[in-house]
């Protein structure tokens, strides 16, 4: 089966991070063996195996997404190359196909077998010296009037460590929520379009929004959904009709409801429509912070409108429409897999993208794809799949809200779930997670944190007064462990996000063998 072209516009830039990170972990490697003696061989393999990093010949590579078909052919083969050992290849058939003939390098191991092999690794902390360990921490006035906090052995699910059980708000770890009711409502593999259509009996054209936030009007793609290619098509298609001249509509009625998040108009989030590109953003950044169109649709429309003028279609109008029943297709262009918005979600706590899955989770479940509809439609699916959800509410799909609410035993049930052997369709949520020292929300962080560097894997959590962290780590045994740590009331952001960063990084340093 021929591979998606997604994943061929992808590949190049797979092999550039690939090759990226290799100098980035050799470098922080002898950092951190510098200074923690502790960090040993089984560490660095067990950790790199945990957050989806493939060690060999003294060489790391970025591994992942994997979605349920298999993983990125160019990681595979690079991986490979480096040397010449392999493992399960995720259910591709055998062959020609899937690189194994002619004496080829077998694929990398799969995330599922990696994950189940690290729960036998090492033993399992003690409760009492788990607690010596990090009470000090999480008892500490840097972390304000309310926190809780739990810690979860992965391969077993048995709660290691717990403080509290209210549930507070999250802020950004809501995301971990949205990410696992989008992928078991929708599927890892769904993919959200765009399209183009024909009114009946007219020469009007709609451009679709099917809620697609990555996609894009820039030259350089980078494997998304280009407005460029559906442009395209559709000139194409007009010109078979013999029509150079049309009325120009766009369709945004997928989504229901208020277009402004509760926070208002604010550089961390878009109007939330079912139609724009590059999420409105009015600079040539894809991440973080930035001013926003206050109509995306329209400024998308407008955008479709140039692209079409260059490829010989002159339009009219630019008016809000819906498209009928018998509308003719004309052109379509479709996301990548949901399995990699979720790790672009996680990696740079994209809010956009947050909103635009908890509207699929909505959509996918049946209900309004609105901020009601979509916070319902997630609590319902983790209601579903049977997770605690005391006092757990969802006001929207980013955290933005303070109307959030989670509890820490919430967060890591669904991180354990994640790396589940047989929840594969769940492990973006592990290789989407920020890796400390490294990439997305904690590239910057942990610098004075050698034992946690590159073992501890997690969401953060941001909003005036309140800070939370939630992810993986492997400890000094190798095991992995999940944890969530909820704080509300600080008045110290930098002391709660240093506290909350060493207590994960006494996690990974900490044995932790008592009772």
């Amino acid at each position: 089966m021929p591979e998606p072209r997604v994943w061929r516009a992808a590949g190049p830039h797979v092999v550039r991070a690939a090759r990226a990170v290799q100098a980035r972990v050799v470098h922080v490697t002898r950092a951190v063996a510098t200074r923690s003696p502790r960090l040993t061989t089984r560490r660095l393999i067990a950790s790199a195996a945990g957050f989806g990093l493939v060690v060999a010949a003294g060489a790391a590579v970025s591994a992942g997404p994997w979605d349920s078909s298999g993983q990125r052919t160019a990681e595979r083969e690079w991986a490979a190359a480096q040397v010449r050992e392999g493992g399960t290849d995720h259910g591709r058939d055998t062959g020609a196909a899937s690189g194994a003939a002619q004496g080829a390098p077998a694929p990398a191991p799969s995330a599922p077998a990696v994950l189940a092999g690290l729960g036998g690794t090492g033993r399992a902390p003690g409760e009492q010296a788990l607690a010596k360990a990090l009470d000090p921490l999480l008892d500490g006035d840097a972390l304000g009037s309310d926190r809780t906090a739990a810690v979860v052995d992965v391969a077993t699910g048995r709660t290691l460590y717990g403080k509290g059980d209210d549930a507070l708000t999250p802020a950004s770890t809501t995301k971990i929520a949205t990410a696992t009711a989008v992928l078991s409502a929708a599927g890892a593999d769904h993919r959200i379009e765009t399209r183009t259509v024909l009114q009946p009996g007219s020469e009007e054209v709609v451009l679709v929004g099917g809620g697609d936030p990555t996609l894009t009007a820039r030259k350089d793609v980078e494997g998304y959904a280009s407005l460029r290619d559906l442009a395209d098509e559709t000139a194409a298609a007009l010109k078979e009709r013999h029509l150079d001249e049309v009325a120009l509509t766009y369709d945004t009625s997928l989504y229901k409801g208020p277009v402004l998040h509760s926070i208002g108009p604010n550089t961390n989030l878009a109007p939330v429509t079912a139609l724009m590109v590059d999420e409105a953003r009015l600079d040539d950044s894809s991440s973080g912070p930035a001013d926003r169109g206050t109509d995306p649709a329209k400024d998308a429309a407008r955008r479709f409108e140039e692209l079409l003028e260059d490829r010989g279609i002159t339009t009219k109008s630019l008016d809000p429409a819906k498209a009928k029943k018998g509308a003719r297709t004309l052109g379509s262009v479709s996301s990548p897999p949901l399995s990699v918005l979720v790790e672009r979600m996680l990696t740079n706590s994209d809010n956009d993208i947050a909103e635009a899955l908890a509207r699929q989770t909505a959509l996918a479940s049946g209900a309004p794809a609105s901020f009601e509809g979509a916070g319902s439609a997630i609590r319902a699916e983790l209601k579903r799949l049977g997770f605690p959800l005391k006092g757990v509410r969802f006001a929207d799909g980013s955290g933005l809200s303070r109307d959030d609410r989670l509890t820490a035993g919430l967060l890591t049930a669904l991180l354990a779930e994640a790396a589940a052997p047989d929840r594969p369709e769940l492990r973006p949520i592990l290789t989407g997670l920020p890796i400390a020292g490294f990439t997305g929300t904690l590239r910057d962080r942990y610098a004075g944190e050698a034992s946690g560097t590159g073992l501890v894997r997690a969401k953060t959590g941001t909003l005036t007064g309140v800070n939370s962290l939630a992810g993986t780590v492997v400890d000094a045994d190798g095991r992995l462990l999940a944890f969530a740590f909820l704080t509300t009331g600080t008045t110290d952001p930098a002391a709660a996000q240093e506290t909350l960063d060493r207590a994960a990084s006494t996690l990974a340093g900490c044995g932790c063998r008592g009772r």
